[in-house]
């Protein structure tokens, strides 16, 4: 969901802290606050991933694919192997000389996806040295004052949410949290969709993922050492608009999708996308996603309607926005969640509708 579901896990003006409801999740099969242990991950039930083929040395006539040597190494004799970072998503989009740099994002993350010697792989670390700039979902001074908007905008000053929602929705929903008193007392007073944002960002936490290691928060640590420049791909207000804009009926169905399943089958999803995205295939991660889509809708129509709105008109906008930035010989390394890259209405499809030609790497 985007920026938000971070904001959501920080916000400030909610009196529990989101690990609050960890005990709850635990007592419903997650393994909360341990480390995510992903290659044992369940997977029963889920499409089987192939691991991509070992893409083959980049070309030097890119910028940035002369890259700062790779610290990662197999057994030597100076001492024991080095932690391997996370391969993720990345892209390379070319048209004539302007170049587009895209990395698929996950907004937590565990440590281990970021060594400490080499948190990225050295054609990322490449590409970002050759960017003057850097361009995120939302900007560091939008995402700064986000909070504000989302209490603005998400929270009532009286309990709405039994009101927005049928009775059985509500009282599934007050079952989930039914441990956790103090987040049952606080969601009351939220709308559907920061409450659906909650229960996502809850289901993260139980899968022991953090959001001090989402994928920009460590983009960041490393982009700002060399004082590049970093912009938004939306503003604050067509982020909120996303959301807000939604009407009731497709607010109550992204929150319904979030109760279908027990805690427990919520974050094995987690773990799953979160090894999916390790693997680092955006097509893999779009086609998984579609099948859990398809499983959990309870309206198909109205779930598609809320996708349009909070996936596919943000993927063009982005796209618009990365060709207002890019130019000849001035790369932009953008970096965004990385379900909005795959598939037919994606950024990388999108891009390739421009005459760019997208490579994997």
């Amino acid at each position: 969901m985007g920026a938000l579901l971070v904001v959501a896990a920080q916000c400030p003006l909610l009196p529990f802290h989101p690990f609050a409801v960890i005990a709850s999740a635990h007592a419903a099969g997650a393994s909360a606050n341990t480390p995510v242990q992903v290659a044992q991950a369940n997977q029963v039930g889920r499409p089987a991933v192939p691991v991509p083929h070992t893409p083959s040395q980049p070309r030097a006539t890119l910028p940035g694919f002369n890259p700062p040597p790779s610290y990662a190494s197999g057994t030597t004799a100076s001492g024991p192997v080095r932690a391997q970072p996370a391969r993720m998503p990345f892209y390379v989009a070319t048209r004539g000389k302007t170049t587009i740099y895209l990395l698929g994002t996950l907004h937590v993350g565990d440590p281990n996806d970021y060594p400490p010697n080499q948190p990225f792989r050295a054609p990322i670390l490449g590409a970002l040295a050759a960017s003057p700039t850097l361009a995120l979902e939302l900007s560091p001074d939008d995402l700064l004052v986000s909070q504000d908007d989302v209490s603005k905008y998400g929270i009532c000053s009286y309990e709405c949410l039994p009101k927005l929602l049928p009775e059985p929705l509500w009282h599934k929903l007050a079952m989930r949290l039914r441990a956790n008193p103090a987040a049952l007392d606080e969601i009351r007073k939220m709308r559907p969709w920061l409450a659906s944002l909650l229960v996502e960002t809850y289901d993260s936490l139980s899968a022991g993922l953090q959001t001090e290691f989402g994928t920009e928060a460590q983009l960041q640590n490393v982009y700002l050492r060399q004082k590049g420049k970093i912009v938004g791909l939306e503003t604050l207000g067509e982020q909120m608009r996303a959301f807000t804009g939604l009407t009731l009926a497709q607010q109550r169905e992204m929150l319904a999708q979030d109760l279908v399943q027990t805690p427990a089958e919520n974050v094995a999803d987690v773990r799953t996308l979160h090894r999916l995205w390790r693997v680092g295939d955006a097509d893999a991660i779009t086609a998984w996603e579609a099948a859990k889509s398809e499983k959990l809708a309870r309206d198909k129509r109205i779930s598609a309607q809320v996708d349009n709105k909070i996936l596919f008109d943000r993927n063009r906008r982005f796209v618009n926005r990365m060709l207002l930035i890019a130019a000849p010989n001035k790369p932009v390394f953008v970096a965004i969640g990385a379900l909005h890259l795959g598939g037919q209405k994606g950024v990388l499809q999108l891009l390739r509708q421009r005459g760019f030609v997208v490579e994997s790497y």
